[in-house]
């Protein structure tokens, strides 16, 4: 009997085409929770959700023209985290399913390849996940909701949607921007720094209301700031470049959509110091205008249709799958991560239901370096504590010191954790 199969959304299709053995690819949401992880229970929950969830339990497969998802005979085995997060998916690995499920102590992390899903349709499963592990565990019933599935439901044809077909605007939105300031430092192969900033969240909120900011705009002019110093102790006036910071949009909140498969894009908010000096209140009054005028339905619409016009043309839609491989990686390679400096990606609060809340200790997402971003930066506020999680694989922490040191300045309280062994 031959294997249900999907095609790759939008933005999945270039993940596998550009793939390399320095760049993972891969993020991680996990949940650490109040007593040890049973792992023969989480197997079991893993189990479970396979029927719920037929987008996520699905392998990387290379066929003539496309790459595909197929579905897996089996789930994937849960295993204790022996190294750093977010190590490489090897080809091996991806064709035998694209995600991994991982427990160590008291934390249930899973990491996805971003050809599945983004952070949001992510943040979803490891909810419904975790649900499922502690009625496992305890037998005490959890009611959908909050991003909790109920996992007997079938799923709705709407969470499988490749959303991106479905809302392209027919007239294609083409910006050209100029080339970013990329932070560079010796590189380290076999391992990923990772830094963890914990902030109150109401005192972040107030910090971001005084500049008259979201949390998000707040944080990315705080980055760009450090940049900026960064930057200036470098580089000579003349050569400096722009500073931006790469920031998802989560279209699901534009577009009413319900898709756990990938619904994003980034927009580069930033400024360029050859214009001038920047303040700190300049800086998130730019930024937060950039981000208000981009994000919004019919401008997100011509984006859209910018990536997805080229697959509807007839010589490439019959392109062999290498010179496709080959097209997109020299497109990526122009455009694909010249105009950003770093990425940070904001899932904001999250909720989760009643009956499980007060077992749940901490929530957290990470995002991994890009090919040419050294550091990358995810955030998540869970139970009144922002947890800011800086990633990088270079040896240099200079723009972490920069930027938590800025947030002190600023009067926030910011506690660090490091997985550093030096």
């Amino acid at each position: 009997m031959s294997r249900k199969w999907m095609r790759l959304d939008n933005a999945a299709l270039i993940f596998p085409a550009i793939r390399q053995r320095h760049w993972v690819n891969v993020f991680r949401l996990s949940a650490t929770l109040n007593e040890p992880i049973d792992p023969a229970t989480l197997q079991a929950a893993v189990d479970d959700l396979k029927p719920r969830f037929p987008s996520m339990y699905v392998r990387l497969k290379t066929g003539l023209f496309w790459y595909y998802l197929e579905e897996i005979p089996g789930t994937p085995q849960v295993r204790e985290d022996y190294a750093y997060p977010l190590v490489l998916m090897q080809e091996k690995e991806l064709h035998a399913c694209c995600l991994r499920v991982t427990y160590f102590q008291n934390r249930i992390a899973v990491e996805f390849f971003h050809s599945l899903t983004d952070g949001n349709g992510g943040l979803v499963f490891l909810k419904t996940l975790t649900a499922r592990y502690l009625e496992r565990k305890t037998g005490a019933r959890i009611p959908a909701g909050e991003g909790v599935l109920d996992w007997q439901d079938k799923p709705a044809p709407e969470e499988l949607e490749d959303s991106f077909q479905k809302h392209a605007n027919k007239y294609v939105l083409n910006d050209n921007e100029p080339a970013a300031l990329h932070v560079r430092g010796t590189y380290e192969p076999n391992f990923l720094h990772l830094l963890t900033g914990r902030i109150p969240a109401d005192a972040l909120l107030d910090a971001a209301h005084r500049y008259g900011a979201t949390v998000t705009v707040f944080l990315a002019a705080v980055l760009a700031e450090s940049l900026l110093q960064y930057q200036q102790t470098r580089i000579g006036r003349d050569r400096r470049r722009p500073v931006k910071i790469t920031v998802p949009v989560n279209l699901r909140k534009l577009y009413g959509s319900r898709t756990l498969r990938n619904f994003i894009l980034t927009l580069n908010p930033g400024v360029d110091p050859r214009m001038g000096t920047y303040t700190l209140p300049e800086l998130c009054k730019t930024i937060g205008a950039q981000i208000a005028a981009e994000a919004t339905p019919q401008r997100m619409s011509g984006r859209i249709a910018a990536n997805v016009s080229p697959q509807q043309v007839l010589p490439i839609r019959l392109a062999p799958l290498p010179v496709k491989n080959l097209v997109m990686r020299l497109v990526y390679s122009v455009r694909g991560e010249r105009c950003g400096c770093l990425t940070l990606s904001n899932l904001g609060v999250i909720r989760l239901p009643a009956e499980m809340a007060e077992q749940v200790d901490r929530l957290e997402f990470i995002i991994g370096p890009q090919i040419t971003y050294p550091h990358n930066c995810g955030v998540a506020t869970w139970n009144g504590t922002t947890y800011i999680n800086f990633i990088r694989n270079i040896r240099e922490c200079e723009l972490e010191r920069l930027f938590f040191s800025r947030l002190v300045e600023l009067g926030l309280p910011v506690h660090i954790e490091s997985n550093d062994p030096r």
